[in-house]
């Protein structure tokens, strides 16, 4: 079931019942069920950033100067809040975080890091890594 909403979210209950043999009030109570634990977090549409303007991907490595709670979670909230970052991380290893960002061009791009993410609160490093072709985007989890 979870397999075939990943590929096909706008599927019709009748036919996602038909796909996984079940009964359409059984498969419809599963999917809302799925839905109020969590599992199923939403239903998007898949936009090619391109098409719609958004030429750089990129990925920003972030050190922090403390690693105190209080810091990272100001950090968290403050980059939560940037529409070009698509996605943030915390992680191990010679970095705190990894946002990972998206922009028109690279005057665009160059703009927002040094005016926006440089100054954000407590930033120590920063180094930006530029995807220069998606071999494997994020598509669907292995199920």
């Amino acid at each position: 079931m979870l397999r075939q909403l990943q590929h096909t979210g706008r599927i019709t209950n009748q036919d996602l019942a038909d796909n996984v043999g079940m009964a359409t009030s059984p498969c419809w109570r599963r999917v809302k069920q799925l839905e109020e634990s969590g599992v199923i977090t939403g239903y998007q549409a898949r936009i090619d950033r391109k098409k719609i303007g958004l030429g750089i991907l990129a990925f920003i490595r972030v050190k922090i100067d403390s690693h105190n709670e209080e810091e990272a979670q100001r950090f968290e909230q403050q980059v939560g809040e940037l529409k070009p970052v698509i996605a943030c991380y915390a992680v191990a290893g010679d970095a705190d975080f990894m946002l990972q960002v998206v922009a028109e061009d690279l005057d665009s791009f160059s703009t927002f890091a040094m005016e926006v993410v440089r100054r954000l609160p407590g930033i120590k490093e920063m180094q930006t890594t530029f995807v220069l072709r998606e071999i494997k985007p994020l598509d669907v989890l292995p199920l």
